[in-house]
C-alpha cells in the first residue's frame, strides 16, 4: 500500500493513494475518526475566516468538521443533505458530480434554513476542494436564498484547486499521475 503524507497546518497525516482511474490516484482524506485533525482544522480555520453568521456543509464528510467549527465558534450549521428528508419544508435541489462520486447527486436544502441564511454572512465548507463542484453546487442552493458567501474553506484543496485565490485551506495534496 502506498501512502502520501500532508501537512495540514503543521499536523502531519499519511494517507492512503486509492485510483480513481488507471493513470491517476488520489491521496484519500477520511476526516470520519480523526478528532485530532478536527478540532486542529476547526482551529486553524477559524483564525483564517472573516466573520460569518453561518456555515454550511454538504454531507456527509465535512460534518464532524462543521460541527467543531460551530461548537467553537458559538455559529450554527447547515448540512446540504443529499436526499430529501420527511422534516424539510420547500427543500431546494440542484445536481452535481464530484471527482470522487460515481454518479450525478442531488443536493438539498431545507427551505427552513435556507431562509435563516437569507442575508446572511455564510461560510461554505468542506473538507477537500478539489474541481470544485460539490463548492459550486452549494454556493449555488446558497444564492437561492440571497445568502451572502463570505468564504469558501477546506481542510485540503487537492490538485489545481491549490492555485486557486478564491478558497481557504489548511494545505495540499496531489493528483498522483501514475
Amino acid at each position: 500500500m502506498q501512502y502520501y503524507t500532508v501537512d495540514i497546518a503543521g499536523l502531519k497525516r499519511d494517507l492512503m493513494r486509492c485510483p480513481i482511474s488507471d493513470k491517476l490516484d488520489i491521496a484519500a482524506f477520511i476526516l470520519f475518526g480523526d478528532v485530532e485533525v478536527t478540532v486542529h482544522s476547526a482551529t486553524e480555520l477559524i483564525k483564517r475566516l472573516p466573520e460569518f453568521d453561518f456555515i454550511v456543509t454538504p454531507e456527509a464528510k465535512s460534518i464532524p468538521l462543521a460541527y467543531e467549527m460551530a461548537r467553537q465558534s458559538g455559529k450554527k450549521y447547515f448540512v446540504v443533505r443529499k436526499k430529501a428528508k420527511l422534516y424539510m419544508k420547500d427543500p431546494v435541489s440542484v445536481t452535481v458530480r464530484s471527482i470522487t462520486t460515481d454518479a450525478e447527486q442531488t443536493l438539498i436544502l431545507d427551505g427552513i434554513e435556507g431562509e435563516q441564511i437569507r442575508g446572511k454572512r455564510v461560510v461554505i465548507l468542506d473538507d477537500v476542494i478539489s474541481t470544485g463542484e460539490s463548492l459550486k453546487a452549494v454556493e449555488t442552493l446558497c444564492a437561492k436564498f440571497d445568502a451572502n458567501i463570505v468564504a469558501k474553506a477546506a481542510v485540503l484543496a487537492e490538485g489545481d484547486a491549490a492555485e486557486r485565490d478564491d478558497i481557504v485551506f489548511l494545505g495540499v495534496i496531489p493528483l498522483i499521475e501514475k
